[in-house]
């Protein structure tokens, strides 16, 4: 079985592409996880893990997540690999996503708009956050 749940912060906006061969959009962003444990004496640890969403459920991730916001993610880790016009193999693992959910409590003022439930909920995560919420561009990532 091969299934992955994530939790973390978007470290940057989604990046939306289309596919040559039949025009798929491919959503693409990547997600700072903690590690559960901190070491005596040292920061929290984070992995920053790269996502890909296809087709609607990556029109909803680019239309709806934005840097810095808490998202929780289903999916699956692939591998792939290509050479590049030098003749370089690369390697890449990935998850992808196969459901997406809103993980941030609202914020006043702020509404996350009208979405198809399909790919997410808005639960109610009141004080459970590891990370300290931020205003602007002054993430650490």
């Amino acid at each position: 079985m091969n299934k992955v749940i994530l939790m973390g912060r978007l470290t940057r906006d989604p990046e939306v592409r289309y596919t040559q061969s039949n025009n798929n959009l491919v959503a693409s962003f990547s997600l700072a996880v903690n590690r559960r444990f901190v070491r005596s004496g040292e920061e929290r640890q984070a992995d920053f893990i790269n996502i890909v969403a296809w087709s609607k459920l990556g029109e909803f991730c680019s239309k709806y997540f934005k840097k810095g916001q808490q998202v929780g993610v289903i999916g699956r880790i692939q591998t792939r690999t290509w050479d590049d016009d030098q003749g370089q193999k690369h390697y890449i693992t990935e998850v992808i996503a196969e459901e997406a959910y809103f993980a941030d409590t609202k914020r006043d003022g702020e509404t996350a708009g009208n979405f198809d439930a399909t790919f997410g909920t808005m639960p109610d995560t009141a004080g459970s956050s590891d990370f300290e919420v931020s205003s602007g561009d002054d993430l650490p990532f």
